[in-house]
């Protein structure tokens, strides 16, 4: 299980979209290297040409009657692909990468990995707003 830190996107923000766009460029950028990487396994490597045949071979899960409504189909396949391949690929070089390609990546360490998740003890009482009827 990776541990993974998002950044907040307001939906104001102008330049939201100026990031969404670099950090998909940065993940096809990420599946690209990767592919080429001989620490990659081979059956990892399936998975992109795989998602990219489904798009460009005739069958269809989701038949392409209305414009755009059957391109989804396609667009879900080619990014869960893409999501899937990264996540497969061996993490260390992932993150040999990810840094090469200039991302901050949080470090931590298999200790706190094998510590799970934190636990915050603490006291509670109900008052009389807080009772369920029975």
């Amino acid at each position: 299980m990776s541990k993974k830190q998002t950044m907040p996107v307001k939906t104001g923000d102008p330049n939201a979209t100026l990031a969404w766009a670099k950090e998909a460029v940065r993940q096809v950028t990420l599946a690209w290297r990767l592919f080429w990487d001989q620490r990659v396994p081979l059956w990892t490597k399936i998975i992109p040409p795989a998602a990219l045949a489904y798009v460009l071979f005739p069958v269809d899960l989701i038949p392409d009657v209305a414009l755009g409504l059957g391109q989804l189909d396609d667009l879900a396949v080619l990014l869960i692909g893409l999501k899937l391949f990264i996540e497969l690929a061996p993490p260390a070089v992932v993150r040999e990468h990810l840094r090469e390609l200039g991302a901050q990546i949080q470090e931590w360490t298999v200790e706190e990995e094998k510590e799970g998740p934190t636990v915050i003890e603490g006291e509670y009482t109900l008052t009389d707003g807080d009772e369920q009827a029975e």
